[in-house]
């Protein structure tokens, strides 16, 4: 437990440190006014945050830099004091009308284009989505195409060539049975497909729906852990990533994802912000970055995350406030979404 006045010192370094990139000295920080004691005992309070693990001697002539375990021990008590954060900038993200894909996307480029750092914005999940409504549609003689929209407001298609002209009754007729057999069901139900199953339907029926059949099948491939990303510029130039390596690793999961998506996962069981500095990191790619990301959803039930991943030494006070911004304007989104299923 620390002192009040090795909070503050600790606080001071990690603060300079965030504006300059540079090993803060002890004698700018005997220089701060909010302390009421001389270099001495700043000298000798940096020793003892040293001893802690919280703060890094690079050099014998160099002054301090926070380790990841200052920047959290920072973190952790802005979310327990309840300290003010904001947004270095408005978000001014405005999703009205906007479809689930352009939701997404818009808000991972409001994130990074306000923090400058990497935005990752997961779609909700597959297993949370719903059938909300299915089209049946002849483009061409022999050309029908199935369009399926879900609760979440994604938008699948399929079409399906036939080898003659479609009755357009049949149509009409499949468009009102499927709406009827799947519409409110989850589309990961594994009874889906036995819904469509009905032993009283005639022949061509049947049949019809049979070719229908496997744009229910597609839309998992099209639509699950989907993520948004936008920003990848500003973590490079940032040189958070201290090798070729590390930057190699990096760029291998950015387009991988399936490890970055676990990640995001983890943050859905946070009841507020998911804060993870340096080492925390599981994966090796992320050791030397930090993650910042807040759940979004309905009523007890998280969809997605918004996330920022930049350099441990980033504004954790504005990643925060904008992450939360984002989760909030996003669950407002979802809930509107949800309530017209």
């Amino acid at each position: 437990m620390l002192t009040p006045r090795q909070e503050l010192i600790l606080c001071k370094v990690v603060e300079d440190y965030l504006h300059s990139g540079q090993p803060v000295a002890s004698k700018a920080i005997a220089a701060d006014p909010s302390l009421d004691c001389g270099p001495s005992t700043v000298r000798n309070e940096l020793a003892l945050l040293e001893e802690h693990d919280l703060l890094a001697h690079p050099h014998t002539s160099a002054g301090r830099v926070p380790t990841d375990a200052g920047h959290r021990y920072v973190v952790d008590r802005m979310l327990d004091t309840g300290q003010s954060l904001a947004p270095v900038r408005p978000l001014a993200l405005s999703l009205t009308r906007s479809e689930v894909e352009e939701a997404m996307r818009l808000t991972s480029v409001a994130i990074s284009q306000v923090t400058s750092l990497l935005a990752v914005v997961s779609a909700p999940a597959l297993d949370t989505a719903k059938i909300r409504h299915i089209e049946v549609l002849a483009l061409q003689p022999q050309v029908v195409m199935v369009v399926v929209i879900t609760s979440t407001g994604g938008v699948s298609k399929l079409l399906t060539s036939f080898g003659g002209p479609v009755d357009q009754g049949l149509v009409s007729w499949a468009g009102e049975y499927l709406n009827e057999r799947l519409v409110g069901f989850g589309l990961g139900a594994r009874m889906l497909s036995k819904r469509l199953d009905d032993p009283s339907l005639g022949t061509s029926e049947r049949a019809f729906v049979d070719r229908l059949a496997p744009a229910f099948g597609s839309i998992k491939s099209e639509t699950e852990d989907t993520l948004y990303v936008d920003g990848t510029a500003h973590l490079l130039s940032s040189q958070a990533i201290g090798d070729l390596t590390g930057m190699n690793e990096l760029m291998s999961m950015l387009e991988r994802r399936a490890a970055l998506l676990r990640v995001l996962r983890a943050a859905l069981g946070e009841s507020d912000v998911y804060v993870r500095i340096g080492r925390e990191n599981e994966i090796p790619a992320m050791r030397s970055l930090a993650l910042v990301a807040a759940g979004y959803g309905v009523a007890r039930r998280k969809l997605g995350a918004v996330s920022v991943i930049g350099p441990v030494h980033m504004d954790y006070a504005g990643a925060i406030a904008t992450v939360r911004e984002a989760a909030h304007e996003l669950s407002r989104f979802v809930e509107d979404a949800y309530a017209e299923r």
